[in-house]
C-alpha cells in the first residue's frame, strides 16, 4: 500500500490524541505590536496670535486651526504663554504652531484634549493651581521640546493619556526648585515617545511625589537610555536639585517591565 504510510501515521496520531495518551504540541504566542500613534494632523486653518489668549471655564475649541506665533522660539524662563486656562477650562482641538512662546498655562484644573505642539521651544504646558487640582492630557502630541514638555508646578495630579512626543528633553518634570513645593502625581498611560529624548518623568522623592506609568512605548532606543523615571531632591531656593537615583521602586516610580515596550 505505497503512498498510504503518511495517513496511517495521522490516523493513529489522531487515536493517541483523542485516548489522552498523548498532548497536543503546544503552539507559540501571537507576538502583538503595540498599536502605531495617530499621524500628525493637517490644519484646518491659521490664527495669527499677537498676545496670549485667555481661555474661560466655558473652553475653546479650536477646530483643528493653527494657532501662531508667540515669543522668539527660545529657552528663555517666564516667557508669555499662548494660552492662558482659567480654572476648569479645556482647550481642544489645536495645532500650536512656532514659536510658540511658553505653551499653555493652567492656573488650576484643566484639561488639553487633542492638542498638538509642531515646535514646543521652552515648555509645551505648565500646570499651577491651588488645593488638589486634577490636570489631564488626553491626546495630542509635541515636538522638539529642547527643555521639557510639560511642566508641574502647582500641586495635584496630571494625568496624560493616549499622546506622543519626539525630541525633547525631559518629557515631564514636577518642579525642582520652585519656591513654593509641593507633593505632586504623575499618571502616563498609552503615551508613545521617540528618541531624542533624555527622560520621560523626574520627580521630587523628598516632597512625596510619584509617578505611576502603563503601556508606555519608547521608540528608536535600542540602547535603552532613556531614563524612565528620574528622582531628585527638590528645593525651594531656586538652585539645581541633586538626583536620588532612578528606575521602579514602590513608593514613588510605581512601573514594572511589563509597563514599558520598546519599537
Amino acid at each position: 500500500m505505497r503512498g498510504n504510510g503518511k495517513k496511517l501515521t495521522t490516523l493513529i496520531a489522531g487515536l493517541l490524541l483523542a485516548s489522552g495518551l498523548v498532548w497536543p504540541m503546544a503552539t507559540a504566542p501571537t507576538a502583538t505590536a503595540s498599536p502605531a500613534a495617530p499621524a500628525w494632523p493637517t490644519p484646518t486653518g491659521q490664527v495669527s496670535v499677537n498676545g496670549t489668549i485667555s481661555v474661560p471655564a466655558s473652553g475653546l475649541d479650536g477646530g483643528m486651526r493653527r494657532y501662531c506665533c508667540i515669543g522668539d522660539g527660545g529657552q528663555e524662563e517666564d516667557q508669555d504663554p499662548m494660552f492662558l486656562l482659567a480654572p476648569g477650562a479645556t482647550l481642544q482641538n489645536v495645532i500650536i504652531g512656532g514659536p510658540a512662546g511658553d505653551g499653555v498655562h493652567c492656573s488650576g484644573p484643566c484639561t488639553l484634549r487633542n492638542v498638538w505642539w509642531e515646535d514646543v521651544g521652552e515648555d509645551a504646558a505648565t500646570f499651577r493651581g491651588s488645593g488638589d487640582p486634577a490636570f489631564l492630557v488626553d491626546g495630542g502630541g509635541a515636538r522638539s521640546a529642547g527643555d521639557k514638555v510639560f511642566q508641574h508646578n502647582g500641586p495635584g495630579t496630571l494625568t496624560v493619556q493616549g499622546f506622543q512626543a519626539s525630541n525633547f528633553g525631559t518629557f515631564y518634570r514636577s518642579c525642582g526648585n520652585c519656591s513654593t513645593q509641593h507633593q505632586r502625581d504623575l499618571v502616563i498611560r498609552d503615551v508613545t515617545l521617540t528618541r531624542p529624548g533624555n527622560r520621560v518623568a523626574g520627580i521630587n522623592t523628598n516632597y512625596g511625589d510619584t509617578a505611576r506609568f502603563s503601556g508606555l512605548t519608547i521608540v528608536n532606543d535600542p540602547d535603552r537610555k532613556m531614563v524612565i523615571c528620574q528622582k531628585y531632591i527638590g528645593n525651594d531656593d531656586g538652585d539645581e536639585p541633586d538626583e536620588n537615583g532612578s528606575g521602579p521602586d514602590s513608593t514613588h516610580c510605581r512601573y514594572s517591565a511589563g509597563d514599558i515596550s520598546y519599537q
